[in-house]
């Protein structure tokens, strides 16, 4: 049995085809233009297979509430053409089987659930760190969905004393995307964050912002394993930074051997790698499947 898989980006769609233990055997990536393009181009490379239902995690905000006229479609975004676009609508009309729906964000913390860095556990927080910040969690084994979806990215964070940054969210200006997203550090010191040095300010600061939103994650959540992803966080030297910052500012509260003692095996990189969303796709539509 073989099962389709949608990581929908901002600039791009990655689709795979992959069976339900989770191994891709199969993938194309086709650049985001208009959503009639993307889709079909889409379908055209699931029809070359014979596949049992199809999976999406894609940006958003999106409608995930079931019983509303808009299920299915993203709300409002800057992408242009996308805001309002009814994506499962478009899809059915050439795909008969079921189709799974979510977050990008979403996805990928039950791709690390089902094979990943997360795997055996209850719950985990899946959070990615680039051109934007999402993140998506598991609790008691469900996605988390609720009046919408997680949009943990726009939290408000404690400034760093050394930061002067007014940010860079253009609803928040200061959240913590604003702050802490891949452009809001390019603005601050005028480079790309691989461009800076390993020992640069501009880690301690990230880190701490990074901390804080872990912190309230795991005092509100309280997952099993956060597990951070995204192209800022490719900067190895972040991991140690951040987790230190989050002992200091959880100052033993959470009095929790995976927290006290094995700290670096909560705060962890994704176990599927850059899969991680992809695989997190192919676990929704095996979870339709299923339902």
């Amino acid at each position: 049995m073989l099962l389709g898989a949608i990581e929908g980006g901002g600039t791009k769609f990655v689709c795979g085809i992959g069976t339900p233990e989770g191994e891709i055997v199969e993938r194309i990536s086709i650049p985001t233009t208009t959503p009639e393009e993307t889709l079909d181009r889409a379908i055209i490379f699931f029809e070359k297979q014979s596949i049992e239902a199809i999976g999406i995690g894609t940006f958003g905000p999106i409608d995930l509430n079931a019983q509303s006229a808009n299920y299915g479609s993203v709300t409002s975004t800057p992408k242009p053409n996308w805001s309002g676009y009814r994506i499962v609508e478009h899809l059915k009309r050439r795909f008969n089987g079921p189709i799974g729906f979510d977050t990008d964000v979403n996805a990928a913390a039950l791709g690390e659930l089902t094979w990943g860095a997360a795997k055996g556990l209850n719950s985990c927080l899946y959070m990615t760190i680039g051109t934007g910040i999402g993140a998506g969690a598991i609790v008691e084994g469900k996605l988390l969905h609720g009046l919408t979806h997680p949009e943990m990215g726009h939290i408000v964070v404690r400034r760093h004393l050394n930061d002067s940054y007014d940010g860079h969210c253009p609803f928040h200006r200061d959240c913590l995307e604003g702050l802490a997203a891949g452009p809001a550090i390019e603005a601050r010191w005028d480079r790309k964050a691989e461009q800076l040095e390993s020992t640069h300010l501009a880690w301690e600061i990230e880190s701490y912002y990074i901390a804080q939103a872990l912190v309230n994650y795991t005092l509100i959540l309280s997952p099993e394993k956060i597990i951070l992803g995204g192209g800022v966080m490719k900067q190895s030297q972040l991991f140690p930074l951040i987790r230190e910052q989050f002992l200091n500012i959880m100052n033993g509260y959470v009095n929790n051997n995976v927290i006290s003692k094995d700290i670096n095996d909560y705060i962890v990189q994704p176990g599927l790698g850059s899969n991680a969303g992809l695989c997190g796709a192919l676990a929704l539509a095996k979870q339709i499947l299923a339902s």
